[in-house]
């Protein structure tokens, strides 16, 4: 989920070669082309989560010929490797949708709500009023959020489960950050093995009949700037001496800032926001080069 500032987004994932520097992991990526890649389900139990086919179809390449932090520098490479937590947004990040399109097409209303959320991912209205309106736009009830999350479980983005699993491995501490919505997010948490201390996002209400009231406006990322204030929140809870945040939008940018992440990761493998990737310390369009570069 994100804030609004015109960026063109461009779904992909991209050719790698293998690179002979010392100062690069194994499997540092140079892009030669773009794709586009539809994931197609998942198995149901949070045991076995298990990807199924993607079909991939190469898109024109000319427009990541101008992104030099798609090579990491020997400081961010260091920095990565140290981090004593690492914050992942969630949706087009941790998982292949946007939580709140899904939920929407889901009731009925997903049309209307993709055009909000595209204008709310590239920061040209503020975040809680593009929140509340995709909302308006269905009102969500308890019973439909759980019929959704039965029928519909998380699908990862690949190569996710590893990357946490290395990170706990090294006894790096992973957060879930997120302008979506806890009922949604933990099972996500689960499959990870993230406790729900370490997630911060949403909160959707319902009355005493199950009816849609709204959303908690407590939650630090229901606002604009909100990844940022939850970033330096649990900096100085933890006390932590390097942190990193990982995303595709602009909020999950806006977390780079003093007091919060020392490391902003664009991870572009599901949406190419091309004004994040441009301002961010390293882009990755898979999640494998992160893994092999801690090894």
């Amino acid at each position: 989920m994100e804030g609004l500032v015109g960026s063109q987004m461009t779904p992909i994932t991209a050719h790698c070669k293998q690179l002979s520097s010392p100062l690069l992991p194994v499997f540092s990526p140079r892009f030669t082309k773009k794709f586009n890649l539809s994931l197609i389900g998942m198995s149901k139990s949070p045991k076995s989560l298990n990807l199924i086919a993607a079909s991939v179809q190469p898109l024109e390449s000319a427009k990541l010929g101008h992104f030099d932090n798609t090579l990491q520098s020997k400081e961010v490479l260091e920095l990565w490797r140290n981090a004593n937590a690492v914050c992942f947004d969630v949706d087009s990040t941790v998982c292949l949708d946007e939580g709140i399109d899904e939920l929407a097409e889901f009731c009925g209303a997903g049309k209307a709500v993709a055009e909000w959320t595209s204008r709310a991912m590239s920061g040209s209205v503020p975040f809680e009023e593009a929140l509340a309106a995709r909302l308006s736009l269905f009102n969500p009830s308890l019973s439909q959020v759980q019929d959704f999350l039965e029928k519909r479980p998380p699908r990862l983005s690949p190569g996710i489960e590893e990357l946490v699993k290395k990170l706990r491995a090294n006894n790096t501490t992973v957060y879930l950050i997120s302008g979506g919505f806890r009922q949604m997010i933990n099972p996500v948490a689960s499959i990870l093995g993230i406790p729900p201390e370490n997630i911060f996002a949403n909160q959707l209400l319902f009355g005493s009949s199950g009816e849609f009231v709204g959303f908690d406006t407590n939650e630090p990322t229901s606002r604009s700037g909100g990844k940022a204030t939850a970033v330096q929140q649990i900096r100085k809870a933890h006390g932590y001496k390097a942190l990193v945040m990982i995303g595709d939008g602009a909020t999950d940018l806006e977390a780079r800032k003093p007091g919060g992440a020392d490391l902003f990761i664009c991870y572009a493998g599901v949406q190419h926001r091309e004004a994040v990737a441009a301002k961010a310390d390293w882009v990755v369009f898979n999640f494998r080069d992160l893994i092999n570069s801690l090894e």
